[in-house]
């Protein structure tokens, strides 16, 4: 997060500049987002604390791999 501003706030002002990022949500709040609303606005992968360091370096692997289209 960011001052003044919240997670989803800072993915949306970095699509807008990069919209090839890959962006990984990495959340202990769901009730604030849902995994549709994220993916729908460009986050790559939604994940919920907590989760071992072999989850999220397969996700980031994931993610990192996949090539998606503007």
């Amino acid at each position: 997060m960011m001052p003044g501003m919240t997670d989803i706030d800072l993915a949306r002002r970095i699509l807008q500049i990069r919209p090839d990022i890959p962006i990984i949500l990495y959340t202990g709040y769901s009730s604030i987002i849902s995994e549709e609303k994220a993916k729908s606005i460009g986050i790559r992968e939604f994940m919920l604390k907590p989760l071992t360091k072999k989850d999220l370096a397969t996700v980031i692997r994931k993610v990192l791999d996949n090539k998606h289209e503007i």
